[in-house]
C-alpha cells in the first residue's frame, strides 16, 4: 500500500511568477507538473478571494489531485480583550472558513494571536473560550465541516507553544493541530536537533489527542533562522546551517505509518523545497508518495 503522504507549498514560489504566471488558479497544474500534491492558499493579509475564484481554484485542485488548505489572516487574535479587535477576529476567522468551504479546503490554519503577556494561562483560557464560541457560530452558518488548526508558534513569548496548541485541540473535535516543526525548533533555540526530539513531539501529540491525530497530522516545515528570542526569518534548503533536518521527521513518518500533509514555508522557494522534502521522504521510506 502506498501511503498518502502529501507535500506542497504555502503560497506561490518566486519561480511561479518568474515563469510568467500571475493567477493562483494556475498553481494546481503547475504544482502537479512538479510532482506535488498539496497547496496551502495564503489569506494572511486578509481573505480577499471571491467565491467564484475560490470555487475555480477548488475545481483545478481536484482535477490535479491536490489537497487544499488555507492559512488564515495574521490579524486573528483569540485572546484579545479589545472588543474592536475581537470583532475583527470573528470576521477574519469566519471569512477564512467560508473561503475554505468554497474551494473545498479541509483545514484553516491560524495563529492563536499575539503575545501571551504575563497572564499566559488566562490568555489561553480566553483564546479557547472564544475559539469554541466562533466554531458554534460557524456551525450555525452551515460551515461546520471545515476543521481549524491553531499553529505552533516560533517565539516563546507568543501564545501557541506545543502544550497550548494541544490544549486548544481538546476543546472541540473540529480543532486539529498544525505542527510547525521549524517554529518549534526556533522557539526552543535549536530544540529539534535529533530524531529523538521529533519523536518526543509526536509522542506528546498522540498522548493528548490520540494516534489518528498523529497519523493525519497537518505539518509546516522549513529551515528557520532564530535568535535567543526565537524565530527570526524563514530560510531555504539552499541556505547552509539552518535546521531542522527533515530527514529526522521523514524517518518518523515511515516508522509510524503516518499519512501527513507537509506544507513548506521556505522563503521564496516553498514549492522547490517541498519537492526536496518529498524526495527525502521517498529515499528514507523506499517508496514513492501517492501523487
Amino acid at each position: 500500500m502506498i501511503l498518502q503522504v502529501r507535500f506542497g507549498p504555502a503560497g506561490n514560489s518566486d519561480s511561479f511568477y518568474a515563469a510568467g504566471f500571475k493567477s493562483s488558479l494556475d498553481m494546481p497544474g503547475w504544482l502537479a507538473q512538479m510532482g506535488l500534491n498539496a497547496y496551502e492558499y495564503q489569506c494572511v493579509r486578509g481573505v480577499h478571494i471571491k467565491e467564484e475564484t475560490a470555487r475555480k481554484l477548488g475545481e483545478a485542485a481536484s482535477r490535479h489531485g491536490l489537497a487544499l488548505s488555507i492559512h488564515g489572516p495574521y490579524y486573528i487574535s483569540l485572546a484579545t480583550t479589545d472588543e474592536g479587535i475581537k470583532e475583527k477576529t470573528k470576521k477574519h476567522f469566519l471569512d477564512s472558513i467560508r473561503a475554505a468551504r468554497w474551494m473545498g479546503a479541509g483545514v484553516v490554519v491560524f495563529h492563536p494571536g499575539g503575545s501571551s503577556g504575563k497572564d499566559r494561562a488566562g490568555n489561553l483560557k480566553r483564546a479557547g473560550d472564544y475559539l469554541v464560541e466562533l466554531l458554534k457560530i460557524a456551525e450555525a452558518e452551515g460551515l461546520g465541516e471545515v476543521k481549524v488548526a491553531p499553529e505552533t508558534m516560533g517565539k516563546p513569548s507568543q501564545l501557541g507553544n506545543l502544550e497550548e496548541v494541544l490544549e486548544l485541540c481538546t476543546l472541540n473535535d473540529k480543532i486539529i493541530p498544525a505542527i510547525d516543526f521549524g517554529h518549534l525548533h526556533a522557539a526552543g533555540a535549536g530544540a529539534l536537533g535529533t530524531e529523538e526530539k521529533f519523536a518526543e513531539v509526536l509522542d506528546r501529540i498522540e498522548e493528548v489527542l490520540g494516534k489518528q491525530s498523529v497519523k493525519n497530522l497537518h505539518i509546516h516545515f522549513s529551515p528557520i533562522e532564530y535568535t535567543k528570542a526565537g524565530e527570526r526569518k524563514h530560510r531555504t534548503t539552499l541556505d547552509d546551517g539552518y535546521g531542522p533536518d527533515f530527514t529526522f521527521l521523514a524517518r518518523q513518518i515511515k516508522k509510524r505509518g503516518m499519512s501527513p500533509t507537509v506544507i513548506c514555508e521556505s522563503s521564496g522557494r516553498q514549492a522547490e523545497d517541498a519537492l526536496v522534502y518529498r524526495k527525502i521522504y521517498e529515499k528514507v521510506s523506499g517508496r514513492p508518495t501517492c501523487r
